[in-house]
């Protein structure tokens, strides 16, 4: 025989002796604890993608309803800045409903609830209140306190300075009231 073919049959006689050899108990634990490594491994980074993902969700809803308080409450400085403006018309428009010009009270009235309607169309609402309510802090701005004129209007509201306004769902100016001591 040629030294070639007695490498290549030694080769053969090695490669044999190891697949008939049978596998140690050792080399099987090592294989099925690396199997179990490799499952937890799976099963944290399966978690850590869970939990990335729905707070990635978390954020894409909480930040969608940001934007759209945002843009409900975009125009704020715009209209509180009108408000004022609104307040010297709702006085002018009752001194001039003492004159007898019906067509001057007609024309101021016209123009007068067309801004109205115009900041109403823009989210803006009047906070509802009258004499005689019952005054409470967390809705109402107190201004002074006078002696009641009755009984009845002690820890009411015994008049109305300036209206309150709401713009959405959020005052953005409290009615400012006097109240009955």
């Amino acid at each position: 025989m040629s030294k070639k073919n007695k490498k290549t049959e030694d080769v053969k006689d090695q490669v044999e002796e190891v697949l008939d050899a049978p596998v140690k108990e050792t080399e099987k634990e090592e294989v099925v604890g690396t199997e179990t490594l490799l499952k937890e491994e799976l099963e944290k980074e399966k978690d850590k993608f869970l939990r990335l993902f729905a707070e990635f969700e978390n954020y894409k809803k909480r930040t969608s309803k940001e934007r759209l308080e945002l843009f409900k409450t975009a125009s704020q400085d715009v209209i509180q800045s009108m408000l004022p403006v609104l307040d010297d018309f709702d006085r002018a428009l009752k001194e001039i409903e003492k004159s007898e010009d019906t067509a001057l009270i007609e024309g101021v009235e016209l123009i007068h609830n067309k801004l109205k309607e115009t900041l109403k169309s823009k989210g803006l609402s009047e906070v509802e209140v009258s004499v005689g309510d019952v005054f409470n802090a967390d809705d109402h701005e107190a201004i002074t306190q006078i002696p009641a004129p009755n009984d009845d209007l002690k820890g009411k509201i015994v008049d109305v300075i300036e209206k309150g306004y709401k713009l959405g769902e959020k005052v953005i100016r409290f009615p400012k009231v006097v109240t009955g001591q």
